[in-house]
């Protein structure tokens, strides 16, 4: 039986013609710049969204990591969700790495940051604080879309108070297929965008990072600084556009399995967060120290959490997700 593993959307693995693309990609050594499929990439994704430039680098981590470094100097300061990836599930990179004092905020119910905290936060221009110099968001921020209006509310902030605006897009195409509208319609509003191939998209490896050719020319040697440069790395960038070009409408048939498996869970009795993209958040208290052994009996992979998110992707499908809403039946009378 094959599992069905909903812990992530990075545990998909390649397409069939994902693979072939990979296999006849044009290579070249791309730290001398010189790999024509990574170019082909960075160009396209580029202007797709809107961007003058783009840097391909092997994780959302770095892609995060370099958009933060690029934008900020040592003892500068970003705000941050508490939730947020940049800032509490990338090992403090941005500290560690870049010297970046964060400013965590906690999160409203729909993902966003309230704007009125973000501005209180904005520390003043006096020797004895970190200089305030970005706004770092997330969307989608776990499973939730960030309203475009609230996108235009920031950039109206950051302009005003003269802060730069960093999107972790991780989920950007998630946002766009839910909102039914062109990616760049949401990354119009940041100065900068890392997108990641590898969760809902499908490719194996890869994220990409875009911005002004400015800040992606420094991004680019900072990536050389953290040991990101590769070399025939086109072999991973073909994935990546392949899934840009071929896996994005597609999505919409994971959202639609994760509000089938909501509405069955909430139907069940279970206790069931807001659906809207690819995520599935269920309140499980004192039962999730159970429910991971239990669902491995039956081929189910989960993680186990008190707040349990369930993740749809492009290897689970409909059917599958039968099986899943029969398991937690089950789970209900354990």
């Amino acid at each position: 039986m094959p599992l069905i593993d909903l812990r992530s959307d990075t545990v998909t693995q390649p397409t069939a013609g994902m693979r072939a693309a990979m296999l006849a990609a044009e290579l070249g050594d791309d730290v001398y710049g010189e790999d024509p499929t990574v170019n082909r990439l960075e160009a396209w994704l580029a202007a797709e969204l809107g961007f003058a430039a783009a840097l391909f680098v092997p994780t959302g981590t770095m892609s995060n990591l370099l958009g933060l470094m690029a934008h900020c100097e040592r003892g500068d300061e970003y705000i941050v969700g508490q939730q947020a990836h940049t800032y509490k599930y990338e090992g403090g990179g941005a500290a560690v790495l870049g010297s970046i004092q964060p400013q965590p905020l906690d999160g409203e119910a729909d993902g966003s940051l309230d704007l009125a905290r973000v501005e209180a936060a904005i520390k003043q221009d006096d020797f004895h604080f970190a200089r305030t110099r970005l706004l770092a968001l997330e969307n989608t921020m776990q499973g939730k879309v960030l309203p475009l209006a609230y996108l235009a509310a920031a950039r109206e902030l950051t302009r005003r108070r003269g802060l730069a605006l960093h999107l972790d897009g991780a989920r950007l195409y998630n946002a766009a297929v839910k909102l039914g509208m062109p990616a760049r319609e949401i990354t119009q509003h940041f100065d900068s965008v890392s997108v990641c191939l590898s969760k809902g998209l499908g490719a194996p490896v890869g994220s990409v990072l875009c911005g002004s050719a400015a800040l992606i020319g420094k991004a680019r040697r900072l990536r050389k600084m953290v040991g990101g440069g590769m070399r025939q790395a086109g072999v991973l960038a073909a994935a990546g556009l392949y899934a840009l070009q071929h896996q994005v409408e597609r999505l919409a048939a994971d959202h639609a399995n994760a509000a089938r498996l909501g509405e069955a869970l909430l139907e069940l009795g279970y206790s069931v967060e807001p659906v809207q993209t690819n995520m599935v958040y269920v309140q499980l208290g004192e039962r999730a120290s159970t429910v991971k052994a239990f669902m491995a009996e039956r081929g189910i992979a989960v993680s186990a959490a008190p707040r349990l998110r369930l993740v749809t992707h492009l290897d689970v499908n409909a059917e599958q997700i039968e099986q899943v809403i029969e398991a937690f039946a089950a789970f209900r009378s354990f």
